[in-house]
């Protein structure tokens, strides 16, 4: 059995989350012997010991919910800075009045900047922003006034949720674009791999059916031209020309973020529609088709009228050039119209020679080609030299495209 290759989930915020457990932790025994040493500056300790005490329960019960961005929920976070701001706004109530004015630290210190980074993870910077700016609002309550180390102290903080929520969006960004390379490095792995099997195995019988067909004769070179025809497709078919835009990138600001998208199946559908996924099948031994690597997306009215006249383009090919012509089809994918050419080597036309069918009712030209691109807001322009062929020129505006 071959080996697919499947793209992992990674997280580059995942270690964040591990250093926000171990700080929480470290904190909250901080704290506490920032307490433990400075005891005697407490008018009322018990009401220190009952915060301490219930700061304990919680940072250690809720490890978990700290792991990662799945299991930090809204309602945890809220919980969290209330906890955060309470401790702050006990502190007068625990220390004493010299204590405050000398600017000792509040009861859960430094504590308070783990629920902060935890919004600065969970929500990215406009999420800190908002829950330092509370903490800063309760450090002024706290102290009563405003003073420069408390203007310090909330700055900073602010500054640096802020700068951590930022970093934690461009990794998840950074994030999103390293996974979709890596998925289209493990689809075009996959597809070389197909190509390969196919090549070593359908398109080699194709191959070897076309020139035993041709030196036979007969019944058995029609076949041979028909496995030749195939074999043409099924080369199209691995090069990826029917391969249609399965993905879209949408939203630039957060980076490489990458939605499925459904392709419309037949003729009908409201999406847009790859242009080459509906020329692919006129490639063969007699028409060659020339297109962009990246997906032609039109409009589906638009995308099956210009497929339409390029199909009515090869059938003139067929019924005035000769069974031996050959015709080239170029799509060209430009930023203001879709441009595709049908070329072939036949005769050309006489001068005069589609008034003349205008005139006398085979109106293949003005209707099947003229007309459909005409619908859709395009033009088409036919040149032909008598002995060096016919070109067709198909455009469609952009604009127009995307009905």
């Amino acid at each position: 059995m071959a080996r697919r290759e499947r793209v992992m989930k990674m997280s580059v915020e995942q270690p964040l989350w591990r250093a926000l457990t171990a700080y929480r932790v470290l904190t909250m025994v901080y704290a506490i012997a920032l307490f433990i040493s400075a005891y005697d500056e407490f008018e009322r300790p018990s009401v220190a010991i009952a915060f301490y005490a219930v700061l304990v329960v919680w940072t250690l019960t809720t490890l978990g919910k700290v792991a990662s961005a799945a299991r930090c929920t809204k309602r945890f976070l809220a919980a969290d800075l209330t906890i955060a701001l309470a401790g702050i706004l006990l502190t007068p109530v625990a220390a004493t009045g010299e204590r405050i004015a000398s600017g000792g630290p509040t009861l859960p210190s430094i504590w308070t900047a783990g629920a902060v980074l935890a919004y600065a993870l969970k929500g990215g910077w406009r999420w800190a922003a908002g829950a330092s700016a509370l903490v800063g609002v309760a450090n002024i309550v706290q102290r009563g006034d405003i003073t420069r180390d408390t203007l310090h102290n909330v700055l900073l903080v602010w500054v640096a949720a802020i700068a951590i929520g930022y970093v934690v969006e461009l990794a998840r960004a950074s994030e999103r674009t390293l996974a979709r390379a890596l998925e289209i490095e493990a689809a075009t792995r996959e597809r070389e791999r197909l190509a390969r099997d196919i090549h070593d195995s359908v398109l080699q019988v194709l191959a070897m059916v076309q020139r035993r067909g041709s030196a036979l004769g007969g019944e058995a070179a029609e076949l041979g031209r028909m496995a030749g025809e195939q074999e043409v497709a099924l080369r199209t078919l691995v090069a990826g020309g029917m391969v249609p835009a399965s993905r879209a990138s949408e939203d630039a600001s957060q980076g490489a973020l990458v939605r499925a998208v459904e392709e419309p199946d037949g003729e009908q559908g409201d999406g847009p529609r790859d242009l080459r996924s509906l020329l692919a099948r006129h490639a063969g031994s007699r028409v060659t088709l020339s297109e962009p690597g990246a997906p032609v997306l039109l409009g589906p009215v638009a995308a099956r009228e210009l497929a339409a006249a390029v199909s009515a383009a090869l059938d003139n090919v067929d019924r005035h050039a000769g069974a031996g012509a050959r015709a080239w089809i170029l799509v060209e994918d430009e930023p203001d119209e879709v441009i595709v050419t049908v070329r072939d080597d036949g005769p050309g036309i006489p001068e005069g020679r589609l008034a003349q069918a205008e005139g006398e009712g085979r109106l293949g030209v003005a209707l099947s080609i003229r007309g459909r691109l005409r619908d859709i807001g395009g033009t088409a322009e036919l040149l032909s030299v008598p002995g060096q062929g016919t070109e067709v020129e198909l455009r469609v505006p952009r604009g127009k495209a995307d009905r």
